[in-house]
């Protein structure tokens, strides 16, 4: 049974150390893990390294190699310190390695109250039943199993729309921040928006950008995302995101697209 996605084990240094779980494999590939974990964990540590009254605007996760389901360290620092805007940023790295297979970088911006002015370009999404086939990949073992995903019924041509919610804690039962949850779902944009049959071809994502115009709340979020196929073997899938108050923010991805 799959109960968290990593397990902290002791520090080595400036490092902390975690064990992969079953439940970080991905629906591509079981020897690797999904996108979102790993940006979760990173999050988590740029949050915690974080200080009020900063707070994440955007993050960015690069896949810099296949990251395998091992033991993996991680470092967080700033790069960029400031009292109003900050550039922070994570790492993670199999332990007995020196090459990091994940980066993540996170601009924050000191909070104030615009609650006056606040304006949302979207209306709020609200759940409604879900369809009988969520995605294409029923059945995976591994991270899809530690999500719940609700597949709404949209028009013919809209983009799709998925209510995702984490089934497990992101560290053993360390407490989870709704930015943290978020992350852990966010990177199956690729897989709510996808254009394409996943039996005929990979498309796999490189990148995961997020940009929060608000904090989310709660543990549900709403994925509306679409992916656009270029001629030359390059996509992009591009999401609005929501929790159950509305819209939060964006998220955008870059595919490489192969024929099986």
């Amino acid at each position: 049974m799959i109960d968290c996605l990593y397990r902290r084990l002791p520090a080595e240094g400036d490092f902390e150390v975690f064990e992969s779980t079953d439940g970080t494999r991905s629906n591509w590939d079981a020897e690797i893990q999904h996108g979102s974990p790993p940006l979760a964990l990173m999050t988590k540590a740029i949050e915690e390294l974080a200080a009020p009254p900063l707070r994440i605007g955007r993050l960015t996760l690069d896949i810099l190699g296949a990251i395998p389901v091992v033991p993996v360290k991680l470092r967080a620092w700033t790069v960029r310190p400031g009292a109003r805007i900050a550039l922070m940023c994570a790492e993670l790295t199999p332990v007995g390695s020196e090459r990091p297979v994940a980066r993540v970088t996170a601009w924050l911006l000191a909070t104030g109250d615009t609650a006056d002015v606040a304006s949302d370009r979207h209306q709020p999404l609200h759940e409604g039943e879900s369809m009988p086939n969520p995605h294409a990949w029923l059945g995976a073992p591994g991270y899809l199993e530690t999500v719940s995903w609700r597949k709404q019924a949209t028009a013919a041509g809209a983009s799709a729309e998925v209510w995702l919610s984490p089934l497990v804690p992101l560290v053993d039962d360390e407490p989870v921040t709704a930015v943290q949850r978020l992350a852990m779902v966010v990177d199956s944009a690729n897989g709510v928006g996808a254009a394409l049959d996943p039996e005929e071809f990979l498309f796999m994502n490189t990148d995961t950008t997020v940009h929060l115009h608000r904090i989310p709340t709660g543990t549900d979020f709403a994925l509306r995302a679409r992916a656009s196929i270029g001629p030359d073997g390059i996509g992009v899938t591009t999401a609005d995101l929501f929790d159950r108050r509305g819209f939060i923010g964006t998220s955008a991805q870059t595919l490489l697209v192969l024929r099986r």
